[in-house]
């Protein structure tokens, strides 16, 4: 095949991008089904207990309702590692907010007006939902999300710490925050005879696919999952969540398709939230600043359905050298609703523990916080002792701190004022796993000379299109409009979900396969493409498993300026610079647009986000987006992404890592050491509120 000029490592604009801004685009809600009926759920009033009856006489009277869905009239859902998926399968109450009922009409308003008719009573038990260390009932995980463990340790950590010269014991704490994407969550299902057709925005349509197929006892293939395109998702959408199983139930009871969307009330208690975290990090240091102990706690709650535990403290097993080391997981299971996974989960929680507590560590030797980062630098990663595909974080520390002026910075803290506003500038690093998983992709050559390429793959307005169509187009040696790549339905084969950093680098690996197969198929023929057209089919599970015991992360370096009035409190941020290693950038303007929508999240996650815990009804009391503040235009400023060229033959035939979430960790607590240098006060609290900051600033 003809040698074009390859276009990965190329800006290119997005593929879809028409589509969207002329509204063609269709998302879950969207797509024209033909009498479709709607659906909506009645929420639990209460925070645990039991159901003793539903009462939808009320609702049934009103014109257009057609059910009132309750335990006793839906199909029986067969056993599934996710509790949270049986829904209506059990009159216990779990959590407030729990789908307790639902009804189905002829429109949205009806269904809507008969819900609030129909009448749930309850016995009422005790309910707990506060998150405290000290609860008997806290455990330490055999694993924890991605199958890490709970625990590991190495050497003799507290006599390490009583040794040390230099000895840092803080604690911080991160509240819960809600993934909130553009799109709420929307499902229309369909099912035809025993196969169900879902439209759904969704993360991951195979493994949908496959998880309600498990759920409702159907063979492999039965259920089809339709996601074309997603507005957002930050990890919410990459496993079914309750709203879908119901749409399924209702249109199973009924006979006709079934439409559900979430309202934004709704989604903060029914698609999961990031948990709430309790962190003791302990460093121990020579006065040269090198770590002879470190020891990272941290407590995080799950609901009684499911031991949910996020990977908290694993960021700290790969980040700095130190011979004596130890990190824990602990749970509390309390009466809430299941928290999940939220952009970097684990990691950016985890990683502002720890940068912060580096920070402290450096004011306490009064030593340059990159230097102190550096000194620290291992050769292997520290706990497996593997070596490291590629690890840049010093060069990303130096190159950011040049780019960002780093240099003559006086390290006192509260010493440059501009009027009202102390300014103050922060550091912290940051890293992601470099994940692939196996996928399965085809690709086709058509008489005309066009290609099509498909794998159910997840567009979340990531570039995903576009970036895998840039591949496609290198390995088939055709310019970028001969190749049309279709993603987003269950029925092209198995892949992973858009989550994890991982979209990228597994499924440009499988497309890379099939587009090489079927070159070499074109490149062979004698004559022209028959009108049946030429396929290849490529499949990585071997590819995958076959690599090298290596440890492979992207890492990035964060750098904050921001401006503290010293009246109010009020912080602001004037200048984010994150400088990033995530191997070969595949499309530099959406992986621009990803790493600095990352940095904004931070943001946000250090200023704004908390889901506030109302103990007495077991809910979130602001449960909506006037009361849940996230950041927004007025709250950025100058953000600005650069990362260094990366070359790692050791990841996939692209050599990506994926930045998706690399942006948002260490941004909170760049932003959290910039405000202690601007102020000299530690906020170890997050958010960091002006009423925080104002207390602080009292007690200086």
């Amino acid at each position: 095949m003809t040698t074009l000029q390859r276009t990965v490592g190329v800006e290119v604009t997005r593929v879809e991008g028409r589509d969207k801004v002329t509204g063609a685009a269709l998302y879950a809600y969207e797509y024209p089904v033909p009498d479709a009926l709607y659906a909506w759920a009645v929420q639990s009033t209460i925070a645990r207990g039991r159901v003793r009856s539903v009462d939808g006489s009320a609702a049934l009277a009103l014109p257009g309702v057609l059910a009132v869905l309750d335990t006793g009239n839906v199909q029986r859902l067969h056993p599934t590692d996710d509790p949270e998926l049986f829904v209506l399968q059990s009159a216990d109450v779990a959590y407030r907010g729990q789908i307790v009922a639902a009804v189905v009409a002829d429109t949205y308003e009806t269904a809507c007006q008969a819900a609030a008719a129909v009448r749930v009573e309850y016995d009422v038990d005790d309910h707990d939902v506060e998150l405290r260390d000290g609860d008997p009932r806290i455990f330490v995980p055999d694993t924890v999300n991605a199958g890490y463990p709970g625990q590991t340790e190495t050497g003799d950590v507290d006599s390490a710490l009583a040794a040390a010269p230099v000895v840092v014991d803080v604690t911080y704490t991160t509240p819960p925050e809600h993934t909130s994407p553009m799109e709420p969550h929307a499902t229309v299902a369909v099912w035809d005879g025993d196969s169900l057709t879902l439209y759904n925005g969704d993360q991951g349509p195979w493994m949908t696919a496959t998880t309600l197929a498990g759920l409702f006892g159907l063979p492999e293939g039965s259920v089809r999952v339709v996601a074309d395109h997603v507005g957002g998702g930050f990890g919410s959408k990459a496993i079914p969540r309750p709203p879908t199983v119901l749409a399924a139930l209702a249109a199973r009871a009924v006979g006709r398709p079934v439409k559900v969307a979430a309202t934004r009330q709704q989604m903060f208690t029914m698609v999961s939230y990031r948990t709430p975290t309790v962190q003791r990090v302990r460093l121990g240091a020579e006065r040269d600043g090198r770590l002879t102990a470190i020891s990272h706690n941290a407590l995080q709650q799950s609901s009684t359905l499911t031991k949910y535990c996020e990977q908290t403290v694993t960021p700290t097993r790969v980040m700095y050298a130190a011979p004596h080391r130890r990190t824990t997981h602990r749970l509390a299971q309390l009466d809430v609703p299941t928290p999940s996974w939220m952009r970097a989960p684990g990691e950016a929680p985890g990683m502002f523990a720890l940068e912060s507590a580096m920070d402290e560590l450096a004011c306490a030797l009064e030593m340059d916080p990159v230097e102190l980062r550096v000194v620290n630098e291992p050769s292997v990663e520290p706990e497996s002792g593997h070596p490291f595909s590629s690890r840049n974080l010093v060069a990303c520390l130096r190159e950011g701190a040049a780019r960002f002026g780093w240099a003559g910075r006086d390290p006192a803290p509260g010493r440059r004022r501009e009027g009202q506003w102390l300014v103050g500038t922060g550091v912290a690093a940051g890293n992601y796993p470099a994940i692939t998983w196996p996928a399965t992709a085809s690709a086709r050559a058509e008489p005309d000379g066009s290609f099509v390429v498909r794998i159910a793959a997840a567009d979340i307005g990531t570039g995903a299109r576009t970036a895998l169509t840039q591949v496609a187009a290198d390995e088939l040696g055709v310019w970028l409009d001969r190749v049309t790549l279709d993603v987003g339905r269950s029925a092209y084969g198995s892949a992973p979900f858009a989550g994890g950093s991982m979209g990228t680098s597994s499924w440009g690996w499988a497309v890379s396969k099939a587009c090489r197969v079927l070159a070499k198929k074109v490149d062979e023929m004698t004559g022209a493409i028959p009108p049946c057209g030429i396929e290849a089919v490529a499949d990585t599970t071997e590819d995958v498993e076959a690599r090298k015991q290596l440890s492979r992360h992207a890492y990035g370096a964060q750098f904050a300026e921001v401006r503290v009035n010293a009246d109010t409190g009020q912080v602001r941020v004037d200048r984010l610079l994150g400088m990033f290693a995530a191997g070969r950038i595949v499309n530099p303007r959406t992986a621009r647009s990803q790493l600095r929508g990352g940095m904004c999240m931070g943001l946000s996650m250090a200023l704004h986000e908390n889901l506030e815990l109302d103990p007495g009804f077991g809910d979130f009391a602001n449960h909506d987006l006037a009361t849940y503040h996230v950041a927004a235009n007025a709250d950025i400023r100058d953000v600005e992404a650069h990362w260094m060229e990366e070359e790692d033959d050791e990841l996939n035939p692209m050599g990506t890592k994926g930045v998706g979430e690399l942006g948002i960790v260490g941004t909170a607590a760049a932003i959290a050491n910039a405000v202690h240098h601007a102020t000299g006060v530690r906020v170890r609290d997050l958010p960091i509120t002006l009423e925080r900051v104002r207390e602080g600033l009292a007690t200086r």
